[in-house]
């Protein structure tokens, strides 16, 4: 049996409007082609759909019992249809994305909130999570998107880089270092650095290279959130290092940053989804806006 949608949507419009004529004309095309339609579905079915007769045209008995079922298999595509339209344009739809903790109180709010602006059907989800389970988060299929600093994948995860962004000095209002508009990293020797446990203090002091030789590893105190370092930079035990986008936290503890330089050290942010599954229409449309946003370096500024 091969019965075709054009077939089907030929029985239902001759069903609904009782003539071959109007029939045609609703569906756009010549009698005699929808005459051929009829005859194909009813030799598939091995069914008279018809009872012809020189005044009228009637369902035979048969095709009046098939016509709610087959209006509700077009019903029901039609709407199949128009939902992909609306997944398409971005109507509707989920995005689920996790990122580290910093970013998801800092960066992520803004440009979600911009996203939401251009497509309120579309539902956001932020997943906050510790740095290093961004990607596992994007590997279980837990999430869409991830998006959080450079490291190192497996075969399953891509990466593309999102945004670039160097390293500031986060101090009290009050503090010496505070008084300079910019700091080399030299300027940083003998003072209590509170950074941050993981791969955070290693890159550090590998990509700062001869200039971190008064910078003592083992001196610095280590935490796991840079909130906890921010408090306890406004308490007076040291000054810690973050990204410009953490500009407003940093604010709202009541610090300052300033740029180091010489080197300028700087930290690349990526955007991790699964290797072989494609992303919906909703998170592809969530992916192109950052890159639009990001990429063109307004994340200092957002």
């Amino acid at each position: 049996m091969n019965v075709t949608l054009r077939q089907l949507s030929a029985f239902v419009a001759v069903a609904e409007t009782g003539s071959f004529t109007l029939a045609a004309e609703r569906l756009f095309i010549t009698q005699s082609a929808l005459s051929g339609l009829i005859k194909e579905l009813e030799a598939s079915l091995g069914l008279r759909l018809f009872d012809r007769s020189t005044r009228r045209l009637r369902l035979s008995d048969t095709a009046r019992e098939l016509y709610p079922q087959v209006e509700k298999i077009l019903h029901d595509l039609d709407g199949v249809v128009s939902e992909v339209g609306n997944l398409k344009a971005l109507q509707r739809g989920s995005v689920r994305v996790a990122v580290p903790q910093l970013l998801a109180c800092t960066l992520l709010p803004e440009l979600m909130a911009g996203f939401r602006a251009q497509h309120p059907g579309v539902h956001l989800r932020l997943v906050d999570c510790a740095v290093e389970s961004v990607m596992a988060r994007v590997f279980s299929g837990e999430v869409d998107i991830g998006i959080g600093p450079e490291r190192e994948t497996n075969s399953d995860i891509a990466a593309d880089q999102l945004f670039c962004m160097p390293f500031m000095a986060v101090m009290p209002p009050g503090h010496a270092l505070a008084r300079r508009r910019t700091l080399q990293w030299h300027d940083l020797s003998g003072q209590s650095l509170i950074t941050l446990q993981g791969q955070f203090t290693d890159l550090l002091v590998s990509d700062v290279g001869e200039a971190a030789r008064g910078l003592h590893k083992e001196a610095f105190m280590q935490v796991t959130f840079m909130t906890t370092a921010l408090a306890l930079v406004r308490a007076g035990l040291g000054i810690t290092l973050c990204m410009p986008y953490a500009r407003s936290l940093v604010e709202q503890f009541g610090l300052v940053m300033r740029p180091v330089g010489d080197p300028v050290v700087e930290r690349s942010f990526w955007i991790f989804t699964r290797r072989g599954r494609a992303l919906s229409p909703a998170a592809q449309g969530f992916r192109t806006f950052l890159e639009e946003r990001l990429m063109d370096g307004r994340a200092g500024s957002a």
